[in-house]
């Protein structure tokens, strides 16, 4: 089991720092959109890739910080009864979810987006626009590290879970 809860362990970390590190591009979308009106509404001027360089901020939010969030905690649920059940039942709940929802899904993702990604690669997708970004490939890429990432989380918090109900450890519920 310490040879799993070290994996574990492993997996939250990299997970932390990924998120950590990627969560401060909200600082510098919120600062890129400001110097889009800016510009736009003061000067009349408008660069297409800046208002993409947002849409790729997003994105890269969205998809690399989604196992960040899962790890402390952060995704919206329905705590009618979860809230008030025991880290034991929690733990239940946690790997049922896990294995009958989140892994599932996160399969279907990537075999789904298999070709979509691999095509965009294959074409080093730009932008539609001449001034655009040309890195549409990388940006579809991100779906595949979601998904994976997901699933990495997922393990971790099975583990986790699964020590507590063996009384081998508890469940970090960071929030």
């Amino acid at each position: 089991m310490e040879i799993l809860l070290t994996i574990a362990k492993g997996i939250d970390k990299i997970n932390d720092l990924v998120g950590r590190w990627v969560s401060s591009l909200t600082v510098i979308m919120v600062l890129v959109t400001v110097i889009i009106v800016v510009l736009r509404y003061g000067f009349s001027i408008g660069f297409i890739w800046m208002q993409e360089s947002v849409r790729f901020m997003h994105g890269f939010v969205f998809l690399l910080c989604a196992a960040y969030t899962f790890l402390h905690n952060g995704h919206v649920r329905v705590d009618i009864f979860y809230a008030n059940m025991s880290d034991r039942g929690k733990a239940r709940v946690d790997i049922i979810g896990t294995v009958l929802f989140l892994t599932p899904v996160c399969l279907a993702i990537l075999i789904y987006s298999y070709d979509y990604v691999l095509n965009s690669w294959r074409d080093t997708e730009g932008s539609l626009e001449e001034r655009g970004l040309h890195a549409v490939y990388l940006l579809k890429t991100c779906i595949w590290i979601f998904a994976i990432s997901m699933i990495a989380q997922g393990l971790s918090r099975i583990i986790h879970c699964t020590a507590l109900l063996l009384n081998h450890g508890s469940v970090d519920r960071k929030k």
